[in-house]
């Protein structure tokens, strides 16, 4: 089985309903989660001062995880958070594991 890493971009505005989400779910067996700005053309989505700045604040979410596992995350995420904005990724792992 393939593992993948799965991001999650999200508002700051649903970060805790993100969070409390995941936590819930019995196939996720940790995440990270780390404040970012996004950059863009897409200043739709910006208040003035975002525009003003040239970034909008955003949450960070990364999970490694079985890509089939991954991929029913991204379908419930659409169920749940359908018209939120969120944006996602996932990517091949390569390599991981626990340097001691």
């Amino acid at each position: 089985m393939e593992e993948c890493l799965l991001v999650l971009i999200v508002t700051p505005s649903i970060e805790n309903a993100v969070i409390d989400w995941l936590l819930e779910r019995d196939d996720i067996t940790g995440f990270t989660s780390m404040p970012t700005n996004g950059h863009g053309v897409s200043v739709h989505s910006m208040t003035i001062a975002e525009q003003v700045a040239g970034r909008q604040k955003q949450v960070m979410f990364q999970m490694h995880l079985p890509e089939p596992v991954a991929r029913d995350i991204l379908v419930a995420a659409q169920q749940t958070f359908s018209g939120s904005g969120m944006h996602y990724w996932l990517s091949p792992v390569l390599s991981a594991g626990r340097i001691e």
